[in-house]
């Protein structure tokens, strides 16, 4: 009975709360880019480098989510929102990947594939200085480890999770983006501009599919 109290007392405190089977964006998280509930949101935009990853809306067993399968290809979906990453620091996502990549490896170029990955842009005026945050289930990169994209320094590949260990699982994430720009790039960051997400495999030629979850901006850390 006590638990049944809670929950309709939370109802009530907190009616906007999105949640998929398990899954729940928290009021700390203001800004949700998407919360899959009702579809893709119109303001995804494709953005294709090579074929067509393809991006389906499923909903199954009450959660909502993209599921995105590539097969030597590399495309996108790009949603354009600008804020300040001092006052909303935190990105959380939830997602998973049903396999890795056998030549997936961050270091090199012949290996730069994800079985999925979250982009946070930092545009510029001056094309050639936009930023970006990589934020990736890694193929062979330790796990809680960062490096330069192999094409440009500009992007930095930030391994979340790594290897084949949770896959078909899925998994929260948070990250401070604020406090990582620092980190990687030596100084503050601009306003954020676009979040994308992408599974791609044009490099290694392989195949993969991953499923990404509600994705939200926040002013303070969820875990706390």
């Amino acid at each position: 009975m006590k638990k049944i109290l809670l929950t309709i007392i939370l109802f009530f405190l907190f009616p906007h709360l999105s949640h998929a089977d398990g899954f729940r964006i928290p009021p700390e998280c203001e800004i949700i880019i998407d919360d899959f509930k009702n579809g893709i949101k119109p303001g995804w935009k494709p953005k294709s480098f090579k074929a067509i990853t393809e991006y389906t809306w499923v909903k199954d067993n009450s959660r909502s989510y993209i599921r995105a399968t590539s097969s030597n290809a590399a495309s996108g979906l790009i949603y354009e929102i600008e804020y300040d990453p001092e006052m909303y620091p935190y990105i959380i996502w939830n997602w998973k990947v049903d396999n890795t990549l056998a030549n997936g490896d961050a270091r090199k170029k012949s290996g730069d594939d994800y079985g999925a990955r979250i982009y946070v842009i930092f545009p510029s005026y001056l094309f050639w200085n936009t930023k970006a945050i990589n934020y990736i289930w890694a193929n062979k990169l330790p796990r809680n480890s960062a490096v330069p994209n192999p094409y440009t320094s500009n992007d930095i590949m930030v391994s979340v999770q790594s290897g084949p260990l949770n896959t078909d699982k899925w998994l929260s994430e948070t990250r401070n983006v604020y406090e990582d720009y620092i980190r990687f790039f030596n100084k503050k960051p601009s306003k954020v501009g676009a979040i994308a997400i992408m599974t791609d495999t044009d490099n290694t030629g392989e195949s993969t599919s991953a499923g990404y979850g509600p994705i939200a901006v926040c002013s303070k850390d969820p875990g706390k």
